[in-house]
């Protein structure tokens, strides 16, 4: 990719940065850029990797990267659009931005992948979906998804479908950190010790994940399985659906997805083919070191 510019160094920005750099094999350069020099210098520090304003960022950069919130990022495009390489590929981070409406702010024939991660890219198991814009080729989304690799699973979706990849896997590890806590809070009201209730919801809930996927059954099997008649589970269930829980969560999922309209921010309007794309696990890389960018001032 030559040399990648990481705009934007809040969590998800480190996150990112830091997947890069553990993950980066083709001996990749790698800039960093913010507006709060204290967490510049902090980066720099941490990683090795050069510091610099956005504009210097973009001036050197082959791939653009993004990571700034979606109230920031129109500014942000307009303050690096003449500062990109001719064949620059930008690629955004940012909930609920098209990458038609960055495309307008940028220059004429400027590549554009949406992207839409989530906060287990901290712990290398993200989940990020990728959307190519109207002037990208199989190669832009390829360093596109090598990007996000660095920090967990990829597919490539239409743009159609980005607001409710949002809701789903872009909100939803606080829909799993809501439910930990509402059961961590019923086993303490049930007289356990705070502790032990946390043990045992975690546990449980990574080990239901993990049958999730390595079994392959679908979700209603395997609580088929451990719902017996008239036994605890069917009691506490039968709870569950007194309450609505099932349509307060498709509600929920609902709300998220139309937020971005609400908030503002245009619609999604590009209709494309969904592909996604396995990677083989020779591509989960672990281990390097990375260069950094000469800026010129």
């Amino acid at each position: 990719m030559g040399v990648v510019a990481v705009i934007g160094a809040g969590v998800m920005g480190e996150a990112l940065l830091s997947g890069l750099l553990r993950g980066d094999r083709m001996g990749d350069t790698f800039v960093v850029a913010d507006k709060r020099q204290d967490r510049l210098a902090e980066l720099h520090d941490r990683y090795g990797v050069e510091a610099a304003t956005n504009e210097e960022a973009t001036r050197v950069a082959d791939v653009v990267v993004l990571v700034v919130k979606p109230q920031d990022i129109f500014a942000v495009a307009d303050a690096i659009s003449a500062e990109l390489k001719p064949d620059a590929l930008v690629v955004s981070l940012a909930a609920g931005v098209t990458t038609a409406s960055l495309e307008a702010r940028l220059p004429v024939g400027t590549p554009v992948v949406r992207v839409m991660p989530n906060t287990p890219a901290l712990v290398d198991q993200g989940m990020s979906a990728v959307s190519p814009g109207a002037h990208c080729d199989a190669e832009h989304v390829a360093m596109a998804v090598r990007l996000m690799t660095c920090v967990g699973k990829v597919v490539e979706v239409p743009e159609t479908q980005q607001d409710a990849v949002t809701a789903i896997s872009g909100s939803g590890p606080a829909y799993i950190f809501y439910t930990v806590e509402a059961m961590i809070e019923a086993g303490v009201g049930l007289g356990l010790p705070r502790r032990l209730a946390t043990e045992l919801t975690l546990q449980t809930v990574y080990g239901a994940a993990t049958m999730l996927r390595e079994t392959g059954e679908h979700p209603v099997v395997l609580r088929e399985n451990v719902t017996s008649p008239a036994g605890t589970m069917a009691a506490a269930l039968r709870i569950l659906e007194d309450h609505k829980v099932r349509a307060a969560f498709l509600a929920a999922l609902e709300a998220a997805r139309n937020r971005p309209v609400a908030s503002g921010l245009p619609a999604t309007r590009i209709p494309q083919r969904r592909r996604e794309i396995s990677f083989p696990s020779s591509h989960r890389m672990t281990s390097t070191s990375a260069g950094t960018a000469a800026i010129s001032h």
